[in-house]
């Protein structure tokens, strides 16, 4: 499991996740998450297409951050791989009604800003 970020100019901060998101993965990240979350960025975009497995911990996480982000102005998004378990467990969760999601990162980063 690791987590990792990339600054795009003062407006976007686009942090990449990988491996699973299961309860010792989300335990070594989850406050990496909140942390990096929390830059003041109008848009964050929150890669998980390197996740291999979400579990309901790593959901918590997601909105955690989500919720940083939100309160201080801005926008977080996700991409997914269209073909990963993760794609569902979001859907089956309704976490995609609370996070936008997105097949790819241009579509992402064009919502975060908007």
């Amino acid at each position: 499991m690791s987590i990792s970020h990339e600054d795009f100019g003062e407006s976007l901060r686009r942090i990449v996740i990988s491996g699973r998101l299961d309860v010792p993965g989300t335990d070594r990240v989850a406050s990496k998450l909140v942390e990096l979350a929390a830059a003041p960025k109008k848009g964050v975009v929150v890669d998980l297409t390197s996740v291999k497995f979400l579990a309901s911990i790593g959901i918590r996480a997601l909105i955690a951050g989500a919720k940083v982000v939100q309160q201080r102005g801005g926008k977080m998004v996700l991409v997914v791989d269209d073909s990963s378990t993760v794609i569902m467990s979001l859907e089956a969760t309704g976490v995609n009604e609370l996070i936008p999601v997105f097949r790819n990162a241009a579509d992402a980063e064009r919502a975060a800003l908007a």
